[in-house]
C-alpha cells in the first residue's frame, strides 16, 4: 500500500490522506477532521456536507482520473514512452504530476505511516462478513463488534434491490480493500461505516464464530468416518431428503457436525 497526504498549497491546509491498495489497484481518500464544505475539494463538498469523511473508492478513483492524463488522448503512447512507462498507470501517473491539476492548488506528498486519525476510523472497518437469511449481513468490525445488517436498511445504496431480489448477487458478497466495503459482484459496494451504523449489534464475537465453523462443521471424509459409511452411502442419504449438506462442492460437500451425530442415533 502506498501512502500520500493531500495538500492545500494556497491555504497550507492538509486535506486529506489518499491510500493506494498496488494489488487491488483501488484508491481510498480519508478527509482530515474540520474540513467543511469551503476547505473540502469541491468534488467532496456533498460528503462532507453529509458529515461523510471517508470517501468510497468510485468517488475517490474519479478524483484521481480528473489529476491525470485521460487514457484516451491521442497521443498517449508517446506519452508513456516519455515517462518510461510500459502501461497505462494511473497511480504511477499522479505522482509523477505530485498530483497537481490546473483546477485547484491541491497536491500530493507520499508519506511512510498512515494519520492516527485514519487508524482511529479504521476500527469500524470490516475484519469479515458472512451472508445470512433474509437479505441480511452479520459483520464483523476491527472494533471488536459484531452488527447484523438487513439490506432493506440501506435503501441509500444505489441497486440494493437487485441485490436483494437476486439470490446469487447476495451470495457474491466479499470484502473490500482493507475492509473499508462489501462489494457484490465488485460493483455495487455498500461502506463499512454505513453497515457499522444501520446494523443492530449482536452479542457474538468473530473468535466465537470461527469456534462455531470449527468445531461445527464437518466435511465428506470426515462424516464417512463417523457414520462408517462410504461416499456413496452418503450422497443415498442426501438424495433421500434424509441429510442436507451445508454448503455442496464436487469434491465434497460441508455438513453441520449435529446432523451427522443426528445420523448415527
Amino acid at each position: 500500500m502506498k501512502i500520500f497526504e493531500i495538500n492545500d498549497e494556497e491555504n497550507r491546509l492538509n486535506v486529506g490522506t489518499l491510500l493506494y491498495y498496488e494489488k487491488e489497484k483501488a484508491f481510498i481518500i480519508e478527509l482530515s477532521e474540520g474540513l467543511d464544505e469551503w476547505t473540502a475539494p469541491l468534488l467532496f463538498t456533498k460528503r462532507v456536507k453529509e458529515g461523510q469523511l471517508t470517501i468510497p473508492r468510485d468517488l475517490s478513483y474519479t478524483w484521481v482520473k480528473e489529476r491525470v492524463i485521460p487514457s484516451g488522448r491521442q497521443n498517449i503512447g508517446s506519452i508513456l514512452t516519455t515517462h518510461r512507462l510500459k502501461e497505462y498507470d494511473e497511480m504511477k501517473l499522479l505522482e509523477l504530476a505530485e498530483g497537481r491539476c490546473s483546477q485547484d492548488y491541491l497536491y500530493i506528498k507520499k508519506i511512510d505511516a498512515q494519520p492516527e486519525y485514519v487508524l482511529k476510523r479504521q476500527k469500524k472497518n470490516l475484519v469479515d462478513v458472512t451472508v445470512l437469511e433474509n437479505s441480511s449481513i452479520l459483520c464483523f468490525f476491527a472494533d471488536g463488534s459484531v452488527r447484523k445488517v438487513p439490506l432493506e436498511s440501506v435503501k441509500e445504496i444505489e441497486k440494493i434491490d437487485n441485490v436483494i431480489k437476486n439470490r446469487p448477487l447476495l451470495e457474491s458478497c466479499t470484502l473490500g480493500v482493507d475492509g473499508y466495503y462489501i462489494t457484490f459482484n465488485n460493483s455495487i459496494d455498500i461502506p463499512a461505516w454505513l453497515l457499522h451504523k444501520k446494523g443492530k449489534s449482536v452479542p457474538l464475537e468473530y473468535e466465537d464464530f470461527l469456534s462455531f465453523a470449527k468445531n461445527s462443521i464437518v466435511d465428506t471424509t470426515t462424516s464417512c468416518e463417523m457414520l462408517e459409511c462410504s461416499r456413496q452411502n452418503l450422497s443415498y442419504l442426501v438424495s433421500q431428503g434424509q441429510l442436507a449438506p451445508l454448503k455442496e462442492n464436487v469434491k465434497g460437500n460441508l455438513y453441520l457436525k449435529k446432523d451427522i451425530e443426528r445420523m448415527r442415533w
